[in-house]
């Protein structure tokens, strides 16, 4: 006699045949299927409807960033913005004030491209934040020239051959100007020490310094 227990057989409706009355089996792979499918494009459904699959309605768009109003004069005209915090004076100047003669370019405060004068004092106006400047005096290259006369390091500038492409010529200026006036012009050396963050790719270097010293010294 065989101890192999008897085969057991799937009755149509995906239960197996013998199973005490009222039992729950597993559904038969078809079953299980069909039921996935359905739930699948249910689903789908709602996320199409823009709802998420746990009900929630769509997220609101998110706030707008804070800003604030700044006063500052510009070039010798007060100018009064309001801004994201985040703004740098760079972009203050460019995309606010369409003031675009200062450049962006490493837009890390390394080249110099981006330089002005805040209160007297070079900086790069890429890592200054506009709302940190309120009340303070702002001078670009559009504010170097009287009318149709160029301020004397512009007129050194064209005199010494001083730029090439031109990209850096006026961080370079107004880096140059701010040197002048801070009195770091005794030598070359000393020029060149003191515009050192200021970087020419077309290497003028030498011209730059000459403007500078003719500038400085009537040379």
């Amino acid at each position: 006699m065989s101890t192999e227990p008897p085969e057991s057989t799937v009755s149509p409706e995906g239960s197996p045949e013998g199973s005490p009355e009222g039992s729950v089996s597993a559904p038969s792979r078809r079953t299980f299927i069909a039921i996935t499918a359905v739930g699948g494009a249910v689903v789908v459904g709602g996320l199409t409807a823009g709802q998420s699959v746990f009900g929630a309605e769509p997220a609101d768009a998110a706030e707008a960033p804070p800003g604030s109003r700044v006063s500052l004069t510009v070039n010798g005209e007060r100018r009064t913005v309001t801004v994201d915090n985040r703004t740098s004076l760079l972009d203050l100047l460019r995309e606010h004030l369409g003031l675009t003669g200062s450049k962006k370019g490493c837009n890390a405060g390394a080249c110099g491209a981006c330089t002005v004068l805040v209160d007297g004092r070079r900086v790069n106006s890429c890592l200054t934040l506009a709302v940190r400047l309120d009340g303070a005096e702002v001078t670009t290259i559009e504010g170097l020239a009287k009318g149709e006369r160029l301020h004397p390091l512009q007129q050194a500038f064209i005199d010494q051959d001083a730029f090439q492409c031109g990209y850096c010529t006026s961080g370079q200026i107004m880096s140059g100007v701010g040197c002048i006036d801070e009195g770091h012009t005794g030598s070359p050396e000393e020029i060149r020490e003191f515009m050192s963050g200021n970087i020419c790719r077309c290497g003028c270097y030498v011209k730059i310094v000459r403007a500078v010293e003719q500038t400085a010294h009537g040379k």
